[in-house]
């Protein structure tokens, strides 16, 4: 068998990078979403020493929890492509 490499048509049609691809926009999303779990832990201590109030804590773990959701459905959406392309027979 011999597979021929796709090759765009089309001179301004670059391939993606495996640097700068979706890899990367998951590591970004992973990033942020550590970010916002720092953000809502900051705030609990600040309600906890009596700096902040409970609204802010409330929605910073609110806002985290939802980072955690999306990461998550990601994680899982790539995993399940990832095994759709494994399972392909070629």
């Amino acid at each position: 068998m011999n597979v021929q490499p796709l090759v765009p048509d089309r001179a301004d049609v670059t391939p993606p990078s495996p640097a700068g691809g979706d890899g990367a926009a998951f590591g970004r999303l992973i990033d942020a979403a550590g970010a916002i779990l720092g953000s809502a832990n900051a705030a609990e201590r600040a309600f906890v020493q009596q700096r902040g109030g409970l609204a802010e804590m409330v929605v910073e773990r609110a806002r985290a929890d939802i980072a955690l959701q999306v990461a998550a459905a990601t994680a899982q959406r790539v995993t399940a492509g990832v095994q759709t392309l494994l399972g392909m027979q070629i």
